[in-house]
């Protein structure tokens, strides 16, 4: 199955899968689904100094449980909205990935200050 990939700016971000539970494999699946149809750009803005987030402008099936986040995490918050983290945070999240080639210094400097687009796809 494709990888979803993140295009910031000239960076290219590749997203791994989560973990191995099945429902938790459902909600990245469920954003593959949505990319099929063509890659969606998000305005994303900043969101408490440690990461940024952005509406997809519709729901995706959550499931929520307490986790930790840091740095490259990816999740959905309030089932419409994804936040990409370059900081740490603890809160009831659907982890969507995490990204794979990119430290947080290089994240942090690809997001940058204030609003950034940020468009995901389907790897080819």
């Amino acid at each position: 199955m494709n990888k979803i990939v993140l295009v910031v700016g000239l960076l290219v971000i590749l997203l791994s899968g989560c973990s191995n539970q099945t429902k938790q494999k459902e909600i990245p699946h469920t954003l593959k689904e949505l990319l099929t149809k063509g890659p969606l750009t998000i305005q994303m803005e900043d969101y408490a100094n440690m990461g940024k987030v952005g509406s997809i402008g519709q729901s995706l099936p959550t499931n929520n449980e307490q986790i930790s986040v840091g740095p490259g995490d990816i999740i959905l918050y309030q089932g419409h909205n994804l936040v990409i983290y370059y900081g740490t945070n603890s809160w009831n999240f659907t982890r969507i990935g995490k990204i794979e080639n990119v430290n947080s210094e290089e994240l942090l400097a690809a997001l940058g200050d204030g609003d950034v687009s940020v468009t995901f796809s389907l790897e080819k």
